[in-house]
């Protein structure tokens, strides 16, 4: 870690439990219209922007009775009500950004959720004091895996990729930070912890609060 410069974070599974949440969001959208959605074909696009979740389902069922943009829209609002009501932190994230912030090092969010949850999930666990970039891929040309948001990021905190540690929980951001060559430590949930592609990550670990002894 003495090469270290920087520390940027991913936002859903990582600083937030949402992804259960995302599930409940996504299921209820699409059943809104008229769309047999399930908790196994939401896991499916875990990582990728939402945006493009859409359209990938609107080409699988030939969805034509609504427009991709409203059904975002929608999903977007049912998941910030959910975030406001029952979002949790992860366990350890507190005490990392204050880890992080104590060695002052530079912390970074990059997400491929939207500038609104991002806002959300920033007020409901109220970290938004402990970074100085945040970054959507939102309107960015490219999400992830393309390592775009996490180059962004790092240009906007003033330190060179190489010298960025990026904490992921999804293959995606795994690959996309890898590709931004960055260090990466994947802290995968229980569910998708033996996926052999986590092998990409310099660090595989069980919690956030593995991260401080690397320090």
């Amino acid at each position: 870690m003495q090469n270290i410069k920087a520390v940027i974070f991913d936002m859903d599974g990582v600083l937030i439990d949402s992804e259960p949440l995302w599930r409940l969001a996504m299921i209820k959208g699409f059943n809104d219209i008229g769309i047999d959605f399930t908790d196994e074909d939401c896991r499916k696009t875990t990582g990728i922007r939402f945006k493009e979740v859409v359209k990938h389902w609107f080409f699988h069922h030939n969805i034509r009775h609504i427009e991709p943009e409203e059904l975002d829209k929608n999903v977007i609002n049912h998941l910030i009500e959910l975030i406001h009501a029952k979002g949790m932190p992860i366990d350890g994230a507190p005490q990392l950004l204050e880890h992080l912030k104590s060695h002052h090092l530079p912390i970074g969010l990059a997400t491929s959720s939207s500038h609104a949850l991002m806002d959300a999930v920033l007020t409901k666990i109220q970290s938004r004091h402990y970074f100085k970039s945040v970054v959507s891929a939102e309107f960015l040309k490219y999400g992830k895996p393309h390592p775009e948001v996490f180059l962004k990021c790092a240009e906007e905190l003033g330190v060179d990729p190489q010298h960025c540690l990026v904490i992921e929980d999804s293959v995606n951001g795994v690959i996309s930070a890898k590709a931004a060559h960055m260090k990466v430590v994947a802290v995968p949930d229980k569910e998708h912890f033996d996926d052999p592609r986590f092998v990409l990550a310099d660090y595989k670990l069980n919690s956030l609060k593995d991260i401080i002894k690397l320090f």
